[in-house]
């Protein structure tokens, strides 16, 4: 104990304070401001890292076989193996598409899924049902990626390549568009849900009561004021849903079909996606087919980030509520 006092005495006459409660404060604060620096370098050294990885194929020979076109690269419609083809006519430009695409249907699928549960969760069913679908939420959103594939791969391929027999199309073994978006839609929903349940729960019950002293019904109530007055937390429920959905790549390389040209429109074929393609690639350990798929990580980054910032966008524009 005298040791700690001596060293409270020796930051206190140090930086001038009048007292320990201000010594205290300083060094809490310290320590919010080390965990700040250490946490934001983690993201700046992964940066640095696939950027310096990423860059190899478009600025090295690649073992004779010539550097990657940066432009086809991010505009083309086909994907060449190096390894196998003795070729640099690697390009991400469909795979952008593919992946932007699934996102967005994944998302149209999990969001109003997601924000119905949450609105009967927080308001409609009893207490007891209530916690128990919270729990159920809570478990889903922490079954690993793996077992979603898996999942994927056993149950919702299979019903995939039924659905397309009956309208007389040909699936192969149900690896699909359709499959990826159905895996991802089941990922992003407890993620939607919950944090759509916590924006729900948020609103000021004054808000409520006066809709019922108007004359609303409690549905209308629910629909009109509640769901209204929660919409900026649903919409960052829905951009960390597709945040989500954009990184995912286990699940997706299970049940995609890893498609080497595009994009890929059509329910019932085949697909890639960013992720999907940076997965397939990593058993190599050297060489372009492993350069490269950094070079698709930094990609990754940037739709990551321009989606958000659009999202964001969008959601300062509409999701704001301003009750007079």
């Amino acid at each position: 104990m005298d040791f700690i006092k001596k060293q409270f005495g020796k930051i206190k006459d140090l930086f001038h304070f009048n007292s320990k409660k201000e010594v205290v404060d300083f060094i809490i604060k310290l320590f919010f401001l080390i965990s700040t620096i250490v946490s934001a370098s983690f993201i700046v050294i992964i940066i640095v890292f696939i950027t310096k990885e990423g860059i190899k194929p478009f600025v090295t020979d690649n073992g004779g076989i010539g550097s990657v076109n940066l432009v086809r690269f991010l505009t083309g419609t086909t994907w060449l193996e190096g390894t196998a083809f003795k070729s640099n006519l690697y390009s991400v430009g469909f795979i952008i598409i593919n992946t932007l695409y699934i996102s967005l249907l994944s998302l149209l699928i999990a969001m109003p899924i997601g924000v119905l549960t949450a609105l009967f969760i927080a308001k409609i069913a009893p207490k007891r049902l209530s916690e128990i679908l919270r729990t159920v939420i809570e478990l889903l959103a922490a079954i690993p990626s793996i077992v979603y594939g898996l999942f994927g791969s056993g149950i919702i391929l299979v019903f995939v390549y039924n659905l397309a027999k009956v309208f007389g199309v040909q699936s192969p073994g149900g690896n699909s568009v359709l499959a990826t978006v159905l895996v991802l839609a089941l990922m992003i929903l407890p993620t939607i849900t919950a944090l759509s349940e916590v924006a729900i729960r948020s609103v000021e019950k004054d808000i409520e009561h006066g809709s019922l002293a108007l004359g609303a019904t409690k549905t209308q109530t629910n629909f009109k004021v509640v769901l209204t007055s929660a919409k900026s937390g649903i919409f960052s429920a829905s951009i960390l849903g597709i945040g989500r959905a954009l990184g995912e790549a286990t699940a997706v390389s299970l049940v995609a079909g890893n498609a080497r040209s595009g994009p890929t429109l059509s329910f019932f074929q085949t697909t890639s996606t960013l992720t999907s393609t940076m997965l397939q690639g990593l058993k190599e350990t050297t060489g372009i087919d492993y350069d490269i798929r950094f070079s698709v990580g930094i990609v990754l980054m940037v739709v990551i980030l321009l989606t958000n910032a659009g999202l964001n966008f969008v959601k300062k524009r509409i999701g704001n509520v301003h009750v007079k």
